[in-house]
């Protein structure tokens, strides 16, 4: 009996684990461009990104410089979303050059070798992953809204067409430049994006950071620090509000 016990609660802790959801990050970007000019904070933003992600999750892949260039970057997302589970959730995140309806990988000049936003959503939606969050911090990232077909404004959702929550966390409208400062050694964004999910945005007290409660305190954050000159935007379905992002005991 004790045995048919035992085998019972071991077959119940497999499938539990079996359908424990999992997090892939892909970390990339640019401080030194092949052809634009450099960065002094976005390599620097992109390693204090994958660090904290690792405190979440083993699944984190880096890509700077060289090595963030755009069939690179898109070949390794392709391998993460391939990867993910239907529980899963895919993380992605950048930092770089930016502009209309694109972020600039290592490659590109703004015309060739751009990533546009086109191509970040066609990857993840092939993707069976129930979550895919994306953080970006770039020039004009507010342009990814018109990816998504929604208007761009804060506190506007889009529902993703293939039923995943999906969340864009995008530093700036699509008419501004996001910011970095030496002094604090990120971008505005990141630096506040890395405070938000290390417990800053915890507006309930519940150890949990959620979607809604990121990006409240990263536009408030942000718009404070840039004097107003700069609005992080969230493009996300409405279902996605109380994604949890980050815990801690």
């Amino acid at each position: 009996m004790k045995r048919i016990i035992l085998v019972a609660v071991i077959g119940f802790l497999c499938a539990v684990q079996m359908n424990a959801q999992r997090t892939y990050v892909l970390a990339a970007g640019v401080s030194a461009y092949q052809e634009q000019n450099k960065l002094s904070q976005t390599t620097k933003d992109v390693k204090a990104f994958a660090k904290l992600m690792k405190t979440q999750t083993p699944d984190v892949t880096v890509l700077t410089s060289q090595y963030a260039s755009r069939e690179n970057i898109l070949e390794k997302l392709r391998a993460i979303c391939n990867r993910a589970g239907k529980n899963d959730r895919v993380v992605f995140f950048f930092s770089g050059h930016g502009g209309s309806g694109a972020m600039c990988a290592y490659d590109g000049n703004g015309g060739n070798y751009m990533l546009s936003y086109t191509d970040l959503m066609a990857v993840l939606k092939s993707s069976q992953a129930k979550e895919k969050i994306c953080y970006v911090d770039v020039c004009h990232a507010g342009s990814a809204a018109n990816v998504l077909n929604t208007k761009e404004k804060s506190y506007t959702w889009s529902k993703d067409a293939s039923g995943a929550q999906i969340a864009f966390f995008v530093s700036s409208r699509a008419d501004e430049y996001s910011n970095e400062n030496s002094w604090t050694g990120a971008g505005f964004f990141t630096r506040a994006l890395l405070k938000g999910l290390q417990g800053k945005a915890d507006a309930n007290s519940d150890r949990e950071i959620t979607v809604i409660e990121l990006f409240k305190y990263i536009y408030n954050d942000v718009v404070s620090r840039s004097n107003k000159g700069q609005h992080p935007q969230l493009i996300a379905s409405k279902s996605a509000y109380q994604i949890v992002l980050t815990k801690w005991k």
